[in-house]
C-alpha cells in the first residue's frame, strides 16, 4: 500500500508543477528498467501514461483521474517485479 501512496504523491507533484503551464513528466522504473513515463498535461488537465514494451516502444493512454493513473502504474510495477522474481 505504501508503494501506491508513493505513486499518488508523485502524480500530485506533477499536477502541482503543471500549474505553471508546463508539461511535467516522471519515469517509473524497476531495477533500472524503465516501464513507463507519465506526463501531466495542464491544458487538458489529464495524465498521459506511456507504457514501454520489451523493445522500448511506447503506447500512450490518457487518464483524467489521478487514482486510475496510479493504479495502472502500480499494476505495471507489480507485474515487472513478479516477472523478475520468477
Amino acid at each position: 500500500m505504501s508503494q501506491l501512496t508513493g505513486i499518488i504523491q508523485r502524480l500530485k507533484t506533477l499536477q502541482e508543477g503543471g500549474e505553471t503551464g508546463e508539461v511535467q513528466q516522471r519515469l517509473f522504473e524497476v531495477n533500472g528498467k524503465t516501464l513507463c513515463q507519465v506526463k501531466f498535461l495542464p491544458g487538458k488537465d489529464t495524465f498521459e501514461l506511456e507504457v514501454y514494451d520489451k523493445d522500448g516502444k511506447g503506447t500512450k493512454f490518457p487518464f483524467d483521474d489521478i487514482d486510475m493513473t496510479a493504479i495502472e502504474i502500480f499494476e505495471l510495477l507489480q507485474e515487472e517485479k513478479q516477472q523478475q522474481s520468477e
